[in-house]
């Protein structure tokens, strides 16, 4: 079996695809053409944004080769960059309009930063000469974000701009979210820094961080432990480190668990040692572990949970290592051993030491649990229905983007994320990515079947974003699990003794929505038009440049557990 993954080119198909050469080099005039010149320097050449006022004299006769991609909600311009970033594994870059535009998208930059999506994001301020008396759309933006950019930049003179776009792009890699440059609108067409004054460094190299010691010390701890396990999370997700950590795991014969709620997959989950998503309660996590005197986590902390429980983490006698690149993760982990190493290095180094376990039968997981029996004539459709039809036809590198709360664990059963960046779901927990997202990764990753599975209440946190994808051509398969309700809610309420509070919402059509945002819709109500619909349509994933909404209406789910 091979695992493998390759970044694709712009698909000529893309309006988004801007074939234009930059203009010749000169020295450039004005503050925005020395911007200009940063961002092709950094690639940084697509431009998300629902622009106002206070962008216009950055956007006013943009050069033909940055290319622009509209979004008619910012939240939904967050999650189309965030999808895009993700996928191609580099910045992206955002441009949003003073107070209203920052404080509409701060849920989604939430979402991106603890989704670990590095890009920059420009926001409009009203003129720099009158900014003192508080004008029409001026923004007090510096904190409106809160924690949750990884910088926020107030260059001090028109001059700095340039500088300071430089440095929230290696802001934005360096500790992978993103990061704010504030610009008055009045700077772009202030005269450009002197040619000496470049307010960052031209290049940042950073080599892997993956020390032979470290290695050696885990993959000592790792031969003296008599049951180990391994734990991946997000931060192992792409194709280096998914070869490794199957060279150690096949060696050790342990089973492999993904973290709960991980964004993304960290080991293929078509492996035969893959043991399914860990539990997010210290009861059920302590018993899962407790056979296992060393869990070595892996792009993830150590451990996330959900509801409170006392209690330890892991039982007396398993100790718990932790391998990950970023500080935030090491820190809050309570582990015996943490390295703060890039996973992809430190797991090919920990694959040539660890040694083959003679004599162990390899952990197998548990056929997964059969398909559901289709239902009887006017029975209604559940998620398994959906989700068990969609596994049986998707091509192995189909990309699942996700966000359906009340039926994860049934996705997660029946749609194993198979290649890297096989999954992706918004980790943070808040509702408005998944459509968005996934045309972003489809922008980025052309080449890929992308397939965004959502609730029809979780849909219209951003439907807005389905115009999107039908103007620039993104062929996404939309499946939204209609069951006109907030479901989780539903069952949370069940769950403490009482009745839900609020109304269920039967009466909305997402493929009416659909229709009307210039997206095609079909709309589904039982399971011979279910399979016939997926026959159609999934052969034509690859090659689609058009989006299609499947509005399936579903029973609700009876019950939930995270």
């Amino acid at each position: 079996m091979i695992y493998s993954d390759s970044i694709s080119r712009y698909s000529d198909t893309l309006e988004v695809e801007v074939p234009t050469a930059p203009p010749p080099e000169h020295d450039p005039a004005t503050v925005r053409e020395a911007a200009l010149r940063v961002m092709r320097e950094r690639g940084l050449t697509t431009v998300f944004s629902n622009p106002g006022s206070t962008e216009v004299p950055f956007l006013s006769g943009l050069p033909q080769d940055i290319a622009f991609v509209l979004g008619l909600h910012e939240g939904a311009v967050v999650g189309m960059a965030t999808g895009w970033a993700i996928a191609r594994r580099r910045p992206a870059l955002v441009l949003l309009h003073t107070t209203a535009g920052l404080g509409n998208a701060v849920a989604a930059l939430a979402t991106a930063r603890v989704n670990r999506a590095p890009f920059v994001v420009l926001v409009g301020q009203q003129d720099r000469r009158h900014l003192m008396s508080e004008p029409f759309l001026a923004g007090r933006l510096s904190g409106l974000a809160g924690e949750y950019p990884v910088a926020v930049l107030q260059p001090p003179r028109a001059q700095d701009v340039p500088g300071a776009i430089a440095r929230a792009h290696e802001a934005a890699v360096t500790d992978a979210g993103p990061a704010i440059v504030i610009v008055p609108m009045d700077d772009w067409a202030a005269p450009p820094p002197a040619a000496h004054e470049r307010g960052a460094p031209a290049r940042v190299l950073r080599p892997p961080a993956a020390a032979t010691e470290a290695a050696e010390e885990l993959a000592a701890a790792i031969a003296a432990a008599g049951a180990p396990a391994l734990v991946v999370g997000a931060g192992a997700d792409d194709p280096d480190t998914w070869a490794a950590l199957v060279t150690v795991a096949e060696r050790l014969g342990c089973p492999v668990w993904q973290e709960s709620f991980g964004a993304r997959a960290g080991f293929p989950q078509d492996h035969p040692q893959f043991a399914g998503n860990l539990p997010a309660d210290r009861t059920r996590l302590r018993a899962l572990l407790g056979a296992h005197d060393l869990v070595v986590v892996v792009g993830a902390p150590a451990f996330r949970q959900y509801a409170f429980e006392d209690g330890p983490l892991v039982p007396p006698g398993t100790r718990v290592a932790v391998v990950s690149r970023h500080p935030d993760e090491v820190h809050r982990s309570e582990a015996d051993l943490a390295l703060l190493a890039d996973p992809a290095a430190l797991c090919r180094l920990l694959a040539t030491r660890v040694p083959a376990r003679d004599g162990v039968v390899p952990f197998r997981r548990p056929p997964r649990p059969a398909a559901p029996v289709p239902p009887a004539p006017g029975e209604p459709l559940r998620a398994g229905h959906v989700l068990a039809a969609l596994g049986e036809r998707l091509p192995r590198d189909t990309v699942v983007v996700e966000e359906t709360p009340s039926s994860r664990p049934e996705l997660e059963r029946r749609l194993p994320a198979r290649e890297p960046l096989g999954y992706l779901s918004a980790a943070m927990g808040g509702l408005g990515f998944a459509l968005p997202g996934a045309i972003g990764v489809r922008m980025a990753r052309p080449a890929r079947p992308v397939v965004a599975v959502v609730g029809d209440g979780s849909s219209l946190y951003q439907i807005q974003s389905l115009w999107s994808a039908a103007r620039y051509g993104v062929g996404v398969l939309f499946v939204v699990l209609s069951n006109g309700r907030y479901a989780i809610m539903d069952r949370l309420a069940e769950r403490a003794g009482a009745a839900p509070a609020w109304p269920d919402f039967e009466q909305l059509s997402i493929g009416g929505i659909a229709r009307a945002l210039g997206c095609d819709a079909e709309t589904i109500a039982d399971h011979d038009a279910l399979l016939s619909a997926l026959d159609a349509v999934v052969p034509t994933l690859r090659d689609r440049t058009a989006p299609l909404v499947l509005d399936v209406a579903v029973a609700p789910d009876p019950d939930y557990t995270p």
